[in-house]
């Protein structure tokens, strides 16, 4: 028995796409993955956002912890020709910049293996690099000894920093700079440090206050 022929004819278009079905569908998979681009552009361009944030906040923090930590360790000795603290303000960008030298005390040795007491002098200032980005430097100097040429261990605690400012306060007055010639260091001091994390338009920022009133005030309380 011959197949119908009419049979065949439906059969044959029923089990294939005409071309206006092809390009609908064509159409939408690529506005499909369009927006499937889109979406995980959005989603991996905010999560390096994320990531630069929470980087650029914890190096303040870091820099910040090292820095009042320095402060809270200050060096006290009975006569302050024997001890260090000052400070001065230098021009980098619109925004002076703070540049000080002190006395701390640290019970890690900063080179091992090497002969060192326990007073440190600690240095912090900002330095430009060689993309013209300014990072927070501290010098940590063992042998703080005038009869000798200043030196120590340069490290980087904090990159691409945008604002570094310390003030002083005697009891009254609040100051910007702590000549040499003061006769007592600052009762207060207050610092900010502020990065911007590279491609954010977003500043991030940490504001502490150390009194060293206190700090030698418990530690004579303590050798009693």
């Amino acid at each position: 028995m011959r197949p119908d022929k009419s049979n065949m004819k439906m059969y044959m278009k029923k089990s294939g796409f005409t071309l206006v079905e092809i390009l609908v569908a064509s159409t939408i998979g690529t506005f499909v993955s369009l927006i499937a681009v889109g979406t995980l552009h959005s989603v991996i361009t905010g999560s390096d956002m994320v990531e630069k944030n929470i980087n650029a906040a914890s190096e303040v923090r870091f820099a910040c912890n090292i820095f009042s930590r320095d402060l809270v360790n200050f060096y006290h000795a009975d006569s302050f020709e024997d001890t260090e603290f000052y400070a001065i303000t230098e021009a980098y960008t619109e925004f002076e910049t703070a540049h000080l030298y002190f006395y701390t005390v640290n019970r890690a040795k900063a080179r091992i293996y090497e002969p060192e007491c326990d007073i440190y002098e600690v240095e912090y200032y900002l330095d430009m690099e060689d993309d013209e980005s300014l990072s927070l430097k501290r010098r940590v100097w063992p042998n703080p000894n005038l009869e000798f040429e200043p030196g120590g261990i340069l490290t980087t605690i904090a990159e691409n920093i945008e604002y570094f400012d310390v003030s002083y306060f005697d009891g009254e007055t609040w100051y910007t700079e702590w000549p040499e010639d003061m006769e007592s260091p600052p009762d207060l001091v207050e610092f900010t440090i502020m990065t911007r994390p590279l491609g954010l338009g977003n500043y991030i920022s940490e504001t502490h206050l150390v009194n060293l009133v206190r700090q030698v005030n418990e530690t004579e309380a303590t050798v009693q």
